[in-house]
């Protein structure tokens, strides 16, 4: 089935805002919380310290009405930067990767930046872009789950 959440990034305190959010809205996380060190790198890619290793991947939190918000921290070390623009993600996945592949091809027109539709590792066919308004949306569609 098809949903809309709301994506958000953090400079390492990812772990402690959903904390937060968890006793405000009275709620328990969807899953566990995802780790760094969960992810399979590349052989010869970035390798992380240890504090890295424990920071958050992956988190989501139901809020109201059926929303769910979701999180990543950034990584300096692989030279993710926070500022406004990517701050904050509207997740769209859709029923059908023919819909992935149409909202992101009208989205994407005129887009400044941004990640194209890829096979992930979780078995997602996954992509964001910045539009042309300064909206970044990401496209998460997962056969398994649609």
């Amino acid at each position: 089935m098809a949903r809309v959440s709301t994506y958000l990034n953090f400079e390492g305190n990812a772990e402690e805002a959903f904390d937060f959010y968890r006793r405000v809205f009275g709620t328990e996380y969807i899953g566990e919380i995802q780790r760094m060190g969960e992810v399979p790198f590349d052989a010869g890619g970035p390798s992380l310290s240890e504090e890295e290793r424990q920071m958050v991947m992956h988190v989501e939190l139901p809020i109201l009405d059926g929303h769910v918000i979701m999180a990543t921290d950034m990584l300096e070390s692989l030279g993710h930067e926070l500022r406004i623009g990517n701050n904050t993600t509207i997740n769209l996945e859709p029923d059908t990767l023919e819909e992935t592949r149409r909202l992101y091809d009208a989205l994407s027109e005129g887009s400044t930046e941004g990640a194209p539709l890829t096979e992930m590792f979780w078995g997602a066919t996954w992509g964001t872009c910045l539009d042309r308004f300064g909206v970044r949306w990401m496209f998460n569609f997962n056969p398994v789950t649609a």
